[in-house]
């Protein structure tokens, strides 16, 4: 537990102390987000590569605890070496976006081989849905395409949800200290030194990143957090049920790191829907994030992320709660049910916000 905790310190000090230096160097050399597209909600130029630091305080809080004694290692140093290289080539993908542009399919490219990568070289892939719908065990071609599918989704959900300042890194952190938690628990020690690691990037770097940001994290930020965050999740799926508590034998492990990773999952999902209905591209970019809906009801950039980070604490606690449910289909209905209850409420409001404009104006 000790290395626990000092590997959430290192890497929340290195980004708090590193982050001024490196927003004074992209000053003078002018790497600024400009608010040049109406889509953009900051009126300022922001620094943007803040994922820069988010990266190097997590890989360096990691390797300078990682242990690799009482038997508490990754299940190979192949896997770790894996884990870090496929990082690494998102990383320099999102440096290179953040600084000059990527086209969206050398983006889509590098998530796929990256995929590949992990769950063929790696074997960190999803191989059963442990009851959900009744589906157990999955076909090897099965596992591979739905792991590469989840890693594509979850990667591209973190870079579509950082539109407001502090949500992607605040969401990224509750979702690593959940699986960090959830770690502890099952004795996996090395697992949940990497959720901390990069829980403590994240929370030294929302000081900087929450609302008014002073610096954005960038796809060097937010295609890293969802690499790292999606190999905890998948990891946790496929961890031996004989090597929990009883507590957790009871939690679908499904459920529970879809819970995790709630929002990002829901907006990525609804966006792409409407975005397929419009017939338009589904990287095209718009205003029809949640966090738009939650602006547009005139709710400042804190609030807005304050009602998010909520939202993702309760379909985090809603999932723990079905420890009571029988079936892990049942526990799956109820974060649904959680998310359809927050969207609900959002474009409610978002709806009453519209009608008080519109009588304004007639």
């Amino acid at each position: 537990m000790t290395t626990l905790i000092l590997v959430f310190i290192t890497s929340f000090l290195v980004v708090l102390y590193s982050t001024p230096s490196l927003i004074k160097v992209a000053i003078l050399k002018r790497l600024f987000d400009t608010p040049s597209e109406e889509r953009k909600i900051h009126k300022r130029a922001v620094p943007s590569i803040g994922g820069i630091i988010i990266f190097a305080g997590t890989i360096f809080s990691f390797a300078l605890w990682y242990k690799v004694d009482n038997g508490n290692v990754f299940q190979s140093v192949n896997e770790f070496k894996l884990i870090v290289a496929t990082s690494l080539v998102l990383f320099f993908v999102g440096v290179k976006d953040d600084i000059i542009g990527t086209a969206p399919i050398i983006k889509l490219v590098a998530h796929i081989v990256v995929a590949l990568i992990l769950a063929l070289m790696g074997d960190i892939r999803i191989t059963s849905l442990h009851g959900i719908f009744g589906v157990d065990e999955i076909p090897q071609w099965g596992s591979v395409f739905i792991s590469i599918f989840t890693y594509v989704v979850v990667v591209n959900a973190f870079n579509l949800i950082d539109g407001v300042d502090g949500l992607a890194a605040g969401v990224g952190f509750i979702a690593c200290c959940a699986f960090g938690t959830w770690f502890i628990f099952a004795g996996n020690y090395p697992y949940a030194s990497l959720a901390f690691a990069l829980a403590g990037a994240l929370g030294g770097f929302l000081i900087f990143n929450f609302s008014p940001a002073r610096i954005f994290m960038g796809d060097s930020g937010s295609l890293v957090i969802g690499v790292f965050v999606c190999v905890l999740a998948i990891k946790m799926i496929e961890y031996p049920i004989d090597q929990l508590d009883k507590f957790w034998v009871h939690v679908s492990k499904p459920v529970f790191a879809i819970a995790a990773l709630a929002y990002p999952l829901l907006d990525t999902l609804r966006v792409f829907l409407i975005r397929a209905f419009k017939g338009q591209s589904p990287f095209a970019a718009d205003r029809n994030h949640i966090h738009h809906k939650l602006l547009d009801c005139k709710f400042s950039h804190a609030k807005a992320v304050g009602i998010i980070y909520a939202f993702s604490v309760v379909a985090i606690l809603t999932a723990a709660s079905t420890y009571y449910l029988l079936y892990p289909t049942l526990g799956l209905l109820a974060v649904i049910a959680v998310c359809a209850l927050f969207l609900f409420i959002v474009f409610n409001l978002n709806k009453r916000k519209a009608k008080q404009r519109n009588s304004h104006a007639g």
